[in-house]
């Protein structure tokens, strides 16, 4: 059978590969599905100037194909032809005046020799080491078993050590315990219980890291109000190791997205001195105030000020007050007008003192601007990425998904294969306030023309009046958006659109950029806001000024939606609110 696999796998050119090299395969094959579109469902329309946004792209198809990658290792082989694996210590050959440093391999962890389709069982026989932290520790007459868990997956683990391996005696004198860091070498074997399909036979145990027996996460269940006090602790937990992984496979998948679209990563600055959504809720950067040590014993009448009372600004680091941005949309637009096509994915902050369950002082934004394009295109982008986003993580965070499936938010794979598969519907603001006013529903805020919807009007309108399908609401009064969106005909309503889905409400909000300055510069004086202080935001209407469009999504609120969680503080691995900036 090995002979007929390498014949299998043999170029038409020999290859010479050392012991321990690699070599990578692609193979594609097709993927057959029946899956068809509900017929109740007005589709949101392709549209024609970004065709690489059109809906169906996103939607599933009567033939879809897959890319499957294998790698072929090359091994020295033993006179009992077992695969002998290049020691990690292998001594470094000496170099004129040093050594070479070291090749760098990754580590095999659980999730590699778990997470094949047969569970481990291709691996029988194989002599491995296992580094994790101890989950849980049994002893038993003749044999403990430790469940070890490395946060490569949601998957511990068992290793079963009898009095015979060695370091036992760490076993015997309690020093083996629940947060311990351990190293373990043993054999796979088939497992006799029902949980898992291999385990590890120890035959040498050795203790990283002890644990003191305060370590506060054990077997036993906590809140995760208690956890948000223990946030340096909590990724060891099931739930937050794997909010940690779809985190992290949400922002791969969202530089993919647009990466494979044509579009420019752009790193947007930090501090600012623009206010982009105009409210004021911004936190100050000054040097008024020294350093840390000043700021806890400092006066107030150190800070230098003017004639009048007011702070002397020019004093300070800048020479003006700058602040921690809110977002960073002025600034992609700059590049959108050279490049084309960008995003930013970056932290961004507001001072709102919102003591709430979808309220973070920091949070991460993923904005990006298309330039030659209008709310259409803007729509098309917002339903493809979010598609896309979501179908990744179902594909690629299986295991993790089961278990928010399970323990978080029961349906949750069947609410987002719906948000993947179906067909969004869009409608405009008035459409959405008569909508509402002829609902059969008591709503706490009341609704009328020219109010900000609520997320009880939101989430009634994607989950109740359209039963779970994604809506996109367009054509906001101007009175209630910011001064950036395009202003339409009617001249009270701006081009701006929020994307809605089921349990949480507006995930995306996006807008055409008024790209007129006559219209901008009217708009700024509107609303008071200083023409000098965005003289080069103004600058991009003067010089070769195009039509764009773009939005933004806060990916907390993307990472909430897809795991189930309640509260955003969980989103994030060290939440910052109103009175908590610890860790």
């Amino acid at each position: 059978m090995a002979a007929a696999a390498a014949g299998a796998l043999s170029p038409a050119t020999s290859l010479h590969l050392k012991p321990s090299s690699a070599l990578r395969l692609l193979s594609l094959y097709t993927l057959h599905t029946s899956k068809t579109l509900p017929k109740s469902i007005k589709p949101l329309s392709p549209h024609p100037r970004h065709s690489r946004f059109t809906h169906h792209q996103y939607l599933p198809r009567p033939r879809l194909h897959r890319r499957c990658f294998c790698s072929v290792i090359s091994a020295a082989i033993s006179p009992g032809s077992e695969a002998v694996e290049k020691p990690k210590d292998a001594p470094v050959e000496p170099v004129d005046g040093g050594a070479r440093v070291g090749e760098f391999r990754r580590r095999l962890k659980i999730a590699d020799i778990k997470g094949g389709h047969d569970g481990g069982l291709d691996r029988l026989g194989q002599t491995l080491v296992v580094k994790g932290w101890v989950r849980t520790v049994r002893l038993q007459s003749s044999v403990t078993f430790i469940e070890v868990n490395d946060g490569s997956c949601l998957s511990n683990m068992q290793c079963v050590v009898d009095s015979d391996a060695e370091g036992y005696d760490q076993v015997e004198s309690g020093s083996i315990s629940t947060g311990a860091s351990v190293c373990l070498h043993g054999t796979v074997v088939r497992s006799q219980g029902s949980k898992q399909k291999v385990e590890l036979k120890v035959d040498k145990l050795v203790m990283v890291g002890q644990s003191d027996p305060t370590f506060p996460i054990q077997k036993k269940r906590v809140s995760r109000e208690f956890l948000r006090t223990k946030a340096h602790l909590r990724p060891r937990t099931n739930t937050f190791g794997a909010v940690a992984r779809v985190r992290n496979t949400l922002a791969y998948a969202t530089h993919k997205f647009f990466q494979e679209n044509g579009f420019v990563w752009i790193s947007s600055p930090i501090i600012t001195a623009s206010d982009c959504e105009g409210a004021g809720e911004q936190f100050c950067v000054t040097t008024l105030i020294p350093n840390a040590q000043d700021a806890v014993r400092s006066s107030v009448d150190a800070i230098p000020k003017r004639e009048d009372g007011s702070v002397d600004w020019s004093q300070d680091f800048f020479g003006k007050p700058a602040f921690l941005t809110v977002s960073g949309q002025l600034n992609a637009e700059t590049y959108a007008t050279a490049l084309s096509d960008v995003y930013t994915f970056g932290p961004t902050f507001r001072a709102e003192n919102s003591n709430t369950a979808r309220h973070l002082a920091e949070f991460w934004m993923i904005e990006p601007e298309l330039a030659f394009a209008d709310l259409g295109d803007d729509m098309a982008c917002a339903t493809a990425y979010l598609q896309y986003v979501v179908r990744y993580i179902l594909e690629n965070c299986a295991e993790d998904m089961d278990f928010f499936d399970s323990w978080i938010e029961k349906g949750i794979i069947s609410r987002l294969s719906d948000v993947a598969d179906k067909a969004f519907v869009q409608l405009t603001y008035t459409d959405a306030i008569n909508l509402l006013l002829k609902a059969n529903k008591r709503f706490e805020f009341p609704v009328k023309w020219g109010c900000d919807l609520q997320s009880e009007h939101e989430r009634y309108i994607t989950e109740q009046a359209f039963g779970g399908c994604p809506v996109i609401i367009r054509d906001y009064p101007k009175d209630i958006k910011a001064f950036y969106m395009r202003l339409n005909d009617d001249e009270k309503t701006v081009a701006a659109m929020d994307l809605l889905v089921p349990r949480v409400g507006e995930l995306i909000g996006g807008s055409q950029r008024e790209e007129r300055l006559e219209y901008i510069e009217k708009r700024l004086d509107e609303l008071k806001l200083n023409r000098e202080g965005y003289w080069w935001y103004l600058d991009l209407r003067r010089y070769g000024s195009v039509p764009h469009a773009g939005f933004g999504l806060g990916f907390e609120r993307l990472v909430q939606f897809a795991t189930g969680l309640e509260n955003i503080r969980d989103a994030i691995p060290f939440p910052r609110m109103p009175g908590s900036a610890e860790f």
